[in-house]
């Protein structure tokens, strides 16, 4: 796939990218990491997970890769930035 700008985090796990993606028919802004099941903001730890995100792909290129499905309007797949996968 094509390298977008993250330009949000939403949590622990979610970002927003532009342009927007598109995959199957679809097409979307949001983003969740593979395999990744961060704590929701608002719960023990979410906060700090967000900003551990943030600081790892927030106004940064990345790519996306090993797509896995769309769920909840969200691109689930593997995130690369530069050549180092996002892992929390």
């Amino acid at each position: 796939m094509n390298s977008y700008y993250v330009n949000a985090v939403i949590d622990g796990d979610t970002f927003n990218v532009t342009p927007n993606w598109a995959y199957r028919g679809q097409s979307g802004s949001r983003v969740r990491l593979r395999g990744v099941n961060a704590a929701e903001l608002g719960h023990r730890g979410g906060l700090a997970a967000k900003r551990r995100l943030s600081a790892m792909v927030l106004r940064k290129r990345v790519t996306l890769r090993n797509i896995q499905r769309i769920n909840w309007d969200r691109l689930v797949c593997d995130v690369y930035v530069g050549a180092s996968k996002v892992r929390i």
